[in-house]
């Protein structure tokens, strides 16, 4: 008996809807190792995310490789800490300058928790650029920040001034080459000025 158009059909249409079926009950698990498998042969991306967690990820990777690491003294949470009142002085900061002879006088104030982070951050700092020859920063607490006089230690007084100046108040905290190695010591636990943070 020869099938009829109207088999045909009915049966192509079953074959049909049975592939539908099949390619919609397809397992989720080789959708996810497909795209998997198609990923292992891209770059992946170097930045770990958030700059903080970036930054501590960093840390974590030198610690792990460095079989000097003393694990009983490592305090991340102290460089998590010291991490959150970078963030905290350099976007919620308020900041006006003037210039003085030799230099400028930035003051640095702030509402709630960054109030604290700010001395924290311009105590340590200070400290650290009078220990690298940098410029001399006298620095005066207030209510809710702090007041640093910033003048030329040495060489042309009137360049170095433009300089500070340029630099403003972000731009001094930001200079020098200590900011990494600081980070490492802070997440060691090493013994050093540490912002307030234990």
């Amino acid at each position: 008996m020869r099938p009829t158009s109207a088999r045909i059909t009915a049966v192509t249409a079953g074959v049909l809807s049975l592939t539908a079926l099949l390619a919609a009950s397809t397992p989720l698990a080789a959708q996810a190792l497909a795209h998997t498998q198609g990923a292992a042969d891209r770059a992946l991306p170097t930045e770990g995310g958030q700059a903080a967690f970036a930054a501590l990820a960093e840390i974590v990777r030198l610690l792990e490789t460095d079989p000097t690491t003393d694990w009983s003294k490592v305090n991340l949470e102290r460089l998590r800490l010291h991490l959150r009142d970078m963030d905290l002085v350099t976007l919620q900061s308020r900041v006006t300058s003037a210039p003085v002879a030799g230099g400028a006088v930035f003051t640095v104030r702030g509402t709630g928790e960054t109030i604290a982070a700010i001395k924290r951050m311009t105590a340590s700092h200070a400290g650290m650029v009078e220990m690298m020859g940098g410029p001399r920063i006298a620095r005066a607490e207030l209510p809710d920040g702090v007041r640093l006089v910033v003048t030329v230690r040495s060489g042309n007084a009137e360049s170095g001034a433009v300089r500070i100046r340029g630099l403003g108040f972000i731009g001094l905290l930001a200079s020098g080459d200590h900011h990494t190695m600081h980070h490492l010591m802070l997440a060691r636990g090493e013994a050093m000025a540490d912002h307030g943070h234990r």
